[in-house]
């Protein structure tokens, strides 16, 4: 592999196709586990999601010789004190996506730092006293995270791998 700063992008992009292939596989089965690859496959999907965006930061902050080019976070970059640094139009379309709080790049950085929370159990409160304590619950039916299938995870691939081509086109020096 070059030792170009794209490569790493281009190669998370790769890679987060690859593990939306084996979630699509893993849709389909019907083993046992069926439910674990799939969470398997979300987790790995969405850790090379944020690498490929940490990877356009990188570039990004190396096209512009920013102060901190190797900051192991995407979030170090995507703040207005760099954007004030060091104004550029990239990093500036990546903030203005981070303030809308409803984009795409919004939710990819909430499902991702979601995956590092302890699970949490809903609370409901008991109003009943007859309601019984134990509740029934069914392990067959795996109950996916809201808005993270498959189809989800593709537009946001597509999105990055959007945004790191046209980056691409706009910081070539003429």
């Amino acid at each position: 592999m070059a030792h170009e700063l794209y490569t790493r992008t281009n190669q998370k992009i790769y890679f987060a196709g690859l593990a939306l292939e084996q979630l699509a596989q893993a849709a389909q089965g019907t083993s046992m586990n069926a439910a674990a690859l799939q969470q398997a496959g979300r987790e790995a999907v969405l850790f090379h999601l944020y690498g490929a965006l940490l990877g356009l930061c990188h570039e990004i902050a190396g096209f512009y010789h920013l102060p901190d080019t190797r900051a192991p976070r995407a979030e170090a970059y995507l703040n207005e004190q760099v954007l004030a640094q060091a104004a550029n139009p990239e990093l500036a379309e990546l903030v203005e996506l981070l303030q809308s709080r409803d984009s795409w790049l919004v939710r990819l950085l909430a499902a991702y730092s979601a995956l590092y929370e302890p699970p949490r159990a809903l609370r409901e409160i008991k109003r009943d006293v007859t309601t019984p304590l134990i509740a029934a619950v069914n392990l067959d039916e795996p109950e996916p995270e809201p808005g993270l299938d498959g189809v989800t995870l593709e537009q946001w691939r597509q999105h990055l791998k959007q945004l790191a081509v046209r980056f691409r086109d706009g910081l070539s020096e003429c």
